[in-house]
């Protein structure tokens, strides 16, 4: 799997996060990667289901609190991260 990226929907952003996009985008994509990355070298059997939570948790604790707690990722292409972490690709 190619690396994970963060796109924000520009029709859900207020004025201010569309003036932001680009690096929120950035800053998001960089903590997912991080978080990919650490749980793939800590996988040890977990489900699919576990290993999303893993990521999502993951994800925030690289990310200003703020950000963090605003971060709502779309659950099915977590999965699918999760998944390619599962599946060892």
């Amino acid at each position: 799997m190619t690396e994970p990226q963060v796109t924000l929907n520009p029709q859900s952003l207020n004025p201010v996060e569309e003036k932001l996009r680009g690096p929120l985008e950035n800053q998001l994509t960089s903590a997912l990667q991080v978080a990919t990355e650490k749980t793939r070298r800590a996988y040890a059997g977990e489900s699919v289901e576990v290993v999303t939570e893993q990521l999502l948790g993951r994800t925030r604790e690289g990310l200003h609190p703020d950000i963090a707690a605003g971060f709502q990722p779309d659950h099915e292409r977590l999965s699918r991260v999760a998944r390619s972490i599962v599946d060892g690709r």
